[in-house]
């Protein structure tokens, strides 16, 4: 079996570099499994030409790992439309579940917090914002304030509020003086994005703007994030067949635009 790590791709060249090391990572984990990885748009190898290149090779089943971290437009609508479109008779391709919400994205936060410089002993008085990238979606608005909600109860803060640097507010630099505002002694900012890029960098300057105490790095290519793409790569494998040439056991259907693609 082929793991297809699939990812919108950016401008910038540090995202293309986060993917490459997240596919090594991956790679190192699991030796036994071929790990590709494609890009929706900007950068190479895009999806089809993978796909073509593994059919050449004489594959015939891979399981497509979407590099984003809430179910909206891009999973739903943007990658199954692609893998429809471009994959050769021969392979068989099923798109996992996105990487979030999951635990083990809230340890690779707290990771990064704490290299931030916020401490265990610093959480009932910090108060912390979840910096997403931000969708029109409000079903993943949702989603984003289920996890907030629940890592607050989870981590002992004083507080974890949203934010998003595009589509819907509130911007980072609202949320850090709402947070302030609120008596909060510290406010440190959480980027919850995989690769740096355009947003990553709107939310560490909001940050800065507005006085943040800690800002954290993007998850980038941690081993928390490996062991998610692995968990989804697994679970699609230990699934039953998929009964024609392509199937999306994510449930992906059309639905609103994701504002967030990097750039």
């Amino acid at each position: 079996m082929t793991l297809l790590l699939v990812a919108h791709g950016s401008r910038d060249p540090r995202h293309a570099a986060t993917v490459a090391a997240l596919r090594a990572g991956v790679a190192a984990r699991r030796p036994d499994v071929r790990v590709e990885a494609g890009f929706l748009d900007f950068c190479t190898p895009s999806v089809p030409e993978v796909l073509a290149r593994l059919a050449a090779d004489g594959v015939r089943s891979a399981v497509a790992v979407p590099l984003l971290l809430t179910r909206a437009f891009h999973a739903r609508t943007d990658i199954p439309e692609v893998l429809r479109a471009s994959c050769p008779p021969d392979l068989t391709i099923r798109q996992t579940s996105v990487l979030g919400p999951s635990p083990l994205l809230i340890t690779a936060l707290e990771r990064r917090l704490a290299e931030a410089g916020v401490g265990v002993r610093d959480r009932s008085g910090t108060g912390v914002v979840l910096a997403a990238a931000g969708t029109s979606d409000p079903r993943g608005r949702a989603v984003m304030e289920g996890v907030a909600h629940r890592w607050q109860r989870s981590g002992g803060w004083r507080a974890v509020h949203c934010a998003y640097a595009s589509a819907a507010g509130p911007r980072t630099e609202e949320a850090v003086r709402t947070l302030r505002a609120s008596g909060c002694d510290r406010v440190a900012v959480a980027r919850y994005v995989l690769a740096p890029g355009r947003l990553p960098d709107r939310i560490a300057a909001g940050a800065r703007e507005a006085g943040a105490d800690a800002v954290t790095d993007v998850l980038g290519a941690g081993r928390e994030v490996v062991s998610v793409v692995l968990r989804r790569y697994e679970e699609a494998v230990g699934s039953s067949p998929p009964p024609r040439p392509f199937t999306v056991s994510s449930g992906a259907s059309p639905g609103p635009r994701n504002a967030a693609a990097p750039r």
